[in-house]
């Protein structure tokens, strides 16, 4: 639950875009919430090879989300460099990375510039005082350089976000995620995850929160986060004794390396806003409903009118929305048709299904490659109807 308005907010941000083989259309509407938490983030072209789109769910706050729609994708980039070209290690590594910038002087006061009004106009008076080239800050935001000042001990922002983000490279989707967010592609009309939510009950997040000293209380943990990985939270992760990925709540994300193929419809990235209404084959089937006559983004706000609730009785339908559409423009394999491989169908791991071919799957942010028998490159079982 959590605090209302006596009416929602309606109104929609929405956007479309499209190159040569994607078509995206995104929208956010605040709904019945005190204040808009959600950011994102859609590039087609985040450098000549590559496409990001990205769902950022605040808690607690704006900051955070905000900061990552604004830094993630850059720091992919440079953390891909250092990765050996390995977008799903880079994708690990950026996640965690969030965390570390967000600390101490510099970190402070981003999150500051990025907050309210009060705290905006404390952020850039500090930035002429202490940034290392005085007010010539902006030089600097891309070495993420030291600084020194009132807030150089800061352990990071209380607030949180989940982060669940969709890496475009020719045929090959990653998918990185940490929280409840979700991607979900449509594939011959059929629903698959790409993505696990992250809930404190699941096995491999309760055992890591109570060893690091954390306990579970209604599903919350220590009786307050309702999730068991976001970026931010810094209280849950001041254990020094622990790495960052053996926090009580950790940003390490899941991985899903995926080859895409024409059987691939659209990929849908959403905040639990949407999935607390709607199974994944529910929203897969509504998409294929309208997305034929309608822009991507007008889908988007048909699925907010679908979801938003009538009144804050059940808490259902009450949340911040946030959805990214994704649309393949077929062949997908063009670019590389005159690879053998090319038109072999490839496969989906969802959170219930055996490891399969032609899919990396990553656990707890270690990125290892399974396969299976020749004979069982098909698809395996789709997302479950049930909504969550």
């Amino acid at each position: 639950m959590g605090v209302y308005l006596s009416t929602p907010k309606t109104e929609k941000l929405s956007e479309d875009g499209e190159n040569e083989k994607l078509s995206f259309g995104l929208s956010s509407m605040q709904g019945w919430r005190t204040s808009m938490e959600d950011a994102h983030a859609a590039l087609l072209d985040l450098d000549s090879s590559t496409s990001f789109f990205g769902v950022y769910d605040g808690h607690g706050g704006k900051v955070v989300a905000k900061f990552c729609a604004k830094h993630l994708h850059t720091q992919l980039l440079k953390n891909e460099a250092s990765s050996s070209d390995d977008l799903g290690a880079s994708a690990r590594k950026t996640f965690l990375r969030m965390d570390e910038m967000m600390k101490g002087q510099r970190g402070w006061r981003e999150l500051a510039i990025l907050g309210d009004k009060i705290n905006k106009f404390s952020g850039m008076i500090e930035g002429l005082i202490w940034s290392p080239k005085g007010g010539d800050s902006q030089s600097q935001s891309d070495d993420w350089v030291f600084e020194d000042g009132p807030h150089s001990d800061f352990t990071g922002p209380t607030s949180g976000c989940t982060a669940c983000v969709a890496i475009i490279r020719s045929n090959q989707l990653i998918v990185a995620n940490a929280g409840d967010s979700r991607c979900v592609i449509s594939r011959k009309g059929q629903a698959y995850n790409l993505s696990k939510d992250h809930k404190p009950e699941l096995e491999i997040e309760r055992d890591r929160i109570l060893k690091a000293g954390g306990f579970i209380h209604g599903g919350r943990i220590n009786g307050s986060l309702n999730l068991a990985r976001a970026i931010g939270d810094m209280e849950f992760k001041q254990n020094k004794f622990l790495s960052a990925e053996k926090q009580i709540v950790t940003a390490n994300p899941d991985i899903n390396i995926v080859e895409l193929c024409d059987d691939d419809d659209f990929l849908i990235l959403a905040c639990d806003g949407i999935w607390d209404c709607m199974s994944s084959q529910q929203v897969v089937d509504f998409v294929h409903e309208y997305i034929k006559t309608e822009s991507l983004s007008a889908v988007c706000e048909r699925v907010f009118e679908r979801c938003l609730a009538p009144s804050t009785a059940c808490g259902e339908g009450c949340d911040n929305m946030t959805m990214i559409l994704v649309q393949f423009k077929h062949p997908i394999n063009k670019s590389n048709s005159n690879d053998p491989s090319s038109s072999e169908q490839s496969s989906i791991q969802t959170e219930t299904d055996n490891p399969t071919q032609n899919v990396t799957a990553v656990s707890n942010g270690d990125v290892t490659k399974q396969t299976v028998a020749e004979s069982n490159s098909h698809l395996q079982t789709p997302a479950a109807d049930a909504a969550k």
